[in-house]
């Protein structure tokens, strides 16, 4: 079934269903207003700290200069794949468990192809990263949503699972679980308890669990990061999907990673052939040539969480309420304390009051109804914008 959208040349010209329903970006309309005010944008993660590291940027200079400019193996090159390996606290074969994609949104993509078939259905927690909508409807299954519980709700103190409303929505249909840990945009991670609660359900179904990790080095006030595969129930059971984008502030090299159990990366380097191909030959070099996760490049956490209580301070003297995030780069704010304002209408007045471009977060849930009350704010700002932003939001 298709659906037309227009006539080219006298021809009907149509698109599938599943692109059709591809959700829209939400913010497309306020980046122009935001571009024609010059604002300052808090509303995307495009890294503004840390800067990234210069060696990385020396030795992709240098490998663009030396002639490393074809393909690379499609799996991804040898030496990046064994420095994201080393890097991981329950041990991978770089081989045969580890994909090199085209950023985690590729990763999360090929997964999503590769493990689902149309009509099937797919646990999503929400509030949720927009683009897993876009992706699971790209591989024609279906959302099945499991609502956080917010701070102050009930019993709970954080955006926090429900283990009865969890497991209504697992059933014969159910192929995959969509995890974002520390989330967007809620900077929230799961913990043991919540893995283990998962991982019953998941034996139970025979599901897999799709676990986006792409901000496992940005996890604050000394807390480890838990990944999916470091649980034992869910050490074959797993993807993981990880990213350099934000940790290391080279989010336009796009370079990310699949892992998962050698039956899975087989079928996943197919898949990724047929997308990509491959990533970038000479940043993969330039990667794999430099100690990605030594302590210096790993300070990233320590001056994001600067950041993050730089950027608290500003929403707590603006007025709003939130939990302060474990992690990741945003913060997910309630401005009922302060308006009754739709988010998006909130959000428009911020910008042509301040200059200051905020996100809103009713598109991160699946009732907008429930999320027209929050905001997200990104805080991987550098300190001089953290500083401008104080100024306009606060005068």
């Amino acid at each position: 079934m298709t659906a037309a959208v227009g006539e080219v040349g006298g021809r009907c010209s149509a698109v599938s269903a599943r692109a059709g329903r591809i959700p829209e970006s939400n913010l497309a309309e306020l980046f122009i207003l935001a571009r024609q005010r010059d604002a300052i944008d808090l509303a995307v993660g495009t890294p503004g700290a840390p800067q990234p590291s210069e060696r990385l940027v020396e030795e992709a200079v240098h490998a663009l200069r030396a002639g490393a400019n074809q393909y690379e193996l499609p799996q991804g090159g040898a030496d990046i794949r064994r420095r994201i390996a080393e890097s991981f606290t329950t041990p991978a074969d770089p081989d045969s468990e580890l994909t090199i994609t085209v950023g985690g949104t590729e990763a999360l993509c090929v997964a999503l192809l590769s493990l689902v078939d149309p009509g099937e259905e797919v646990v999503v927690l929400d509030p949720y990263y927009e683009n897993f909508l876009g992706a699971i409807e790209l591989a024609g299954a279906r959302p099945r949503f499991v609502r956080l519980r917010e701070p102050g709700e009930a019993t709970s103190t954080d955006w926090r699972l429900d283990p009865g409303e969890l497991a209504a929505a697992f059933g014969p249909a159910t192929r995959a679980i969509v995890l974002n840990t520390p989330a967007n945009p809620t900077g929230q991670t799961l913990s043991a308890e919540d893995f283990e609660l998962i991982a019953a359900l998941c034996e139970r179904w025979e599901v897999t669990v799709i676990a986006d990790e792409v901000y496992a080095n940005l996890v604050f006030d000394e807390r480890p990061h838990l990944s999916a595969a470091d649980v034992p129930a869910l050490r074959d059971r797993s993807v993981v999907i990880g990213s350099l984008s934000k940790s290391h502030a080279i989010s336009g090299w796009r370079l990310g990673f699949l892992r998962a159990r050698q039956e899975l990366t087989t079928a996943f380097r197919r898949v990724h052939e047929i997308t990509t191909n491959g990533a970038s030959a000479p940043l993969q070099l330039a990667t794999g040539l430099t100690d990605l996760f030594d302590a210096a490049s790993l300070a990233a956490a320590k001056e994001l969480a600067g950041a993050r209580d730089e950027m608290a301070d500003i929403l707590s003297r603006m007025g709003l309420t939130f939990r302060t995030p474990q992690g990741g780069c945003f913060i997910l704010a309630d401005i009922r304390s302060v308006t009754d304002e739709h988010c998006a209408a909130y959000v428009r007045r911020v910008l042509e009051e301040s200059s200051v471009l905020l996100a809103p977060g009713a598109p991160f849930f699946a009732d907008e109804e429930r999320g027209r009350h929050y905001v997200r704010v990104a805080f991987n700002r550098s300190p001089h914008v953290l500083g401008a932003a104080r100024r306009s939001l606060l005068a």
